[in-house]
């Protein structure tokens, strides 16, 4: 008896004990909660670019959401190893139809290729970036 009451006691203080070692989990933590902001920021209709973390940790994706243009940006702590290279430089849409938040990316499984949605009519392309240029590339999915 005296065990089992002992291990519903661990049971219970482990997660306690595990959210005080490493507070920065914790969703009410405001510095955790900052980074998830920076990485998800919310849907405002005002916002005109917006950064895509890929899974290497030194490039990002930056999105014209009005009208789908992409840059692939990469940083690093030389001056050497920090670039903005064009994934898109042609508008995938005509100017009088851009409208802020138009377009968004999704991740997907394989770690240099995201899908480009149309959120107004829902078209997608296919966005591959990569640290070598012949390998960049986008194209629809029809």
């Amino acid at each position: 008896m005296k065990k089992c009451i002992l291990l519903i006691i661990c049971l219970f203080a482990l997660p306690t004990t595990y959210a005080n070692k490493y507070p920065y989990k914790s969703e009410s933590n405001p510095i955790y909660k900052t980074l998830n902001e920076n990485i998800f920021p919310p849907s405002d209709d005002d916002i005109i670019y917006r950064l895509f973390p890929t899974q290497n940790m030194w490039n990002f994706i930056k999105l014209n959401t009005r009208n789908g243009q992409m840059w692939q940006i990469q940083y690093g702590s030389k001056e050497s190893d920090r670039s903005e290279t064009s994934l898109n430089s042609v508008p995938l849409i005509i100017k009088d139809k851009e409208a802020n938040n138009r377009f968004t990316l999704y991740p997907t499984q394989n770690s240099y290729i995201f899908i480009l949605l149309d959120q107004l009519d829902g078209r997608t392309w296919q966005v591959q970036w990569s640290t070598e240029a012949q390998n960049r590339l986008i194209t629809p999915i029809k």
